[in-house]
């Protein structure tokens, strides 16, 4: 299965990379083994999405910024609000990275 490296810009995906290099400085870890737990990261977040995440949302905002590049789209939305059943939320500003899923599957 092939993979993207979306979600290593995450959030968690940031602190994962921050420590795993932490480690590789200190010797606690080999960079290979590093970039093996980073890959293998990828793989999980992509399932996870796939398999474990039920819900909708749906988004409205005024488009700052859209692009299209390499099958990858990427939308800057400003004053943007997300709702899904149970609640909303207002964001100021949002980037949206969206690949095509059945790129996953070549």
């Amino acid at each position: 299965m092939a993979t993207f490296e979306l979600y290593r810009r995450s959030t968690i995906g940031m602190c994962l990379t921050e420590t795993l290099d932490e480690m590789v400085l200190s010797g606690t870890l080999t960079p290979e083994l590093a970039i093996q737990v980073l890959v293998q990261f990828d793989k999980s977040m992509t399932e996870a999405l796939e398999t474990q995440v039920k819900s909708k949302v749906s988004i409205k905002g005024h488009l700052h910024t859209y692009r299209f590049c390499d099958n990858v789209w990427t939308f800057i939305l400003q004053d943007a609000v997300f709702k899904n059943e149970e609640r909303q939320e207002n964001v100021g500003r949002v980037k949206i990275v969206a690949c095509d899923s059945k790129l996953l599957t070549q």
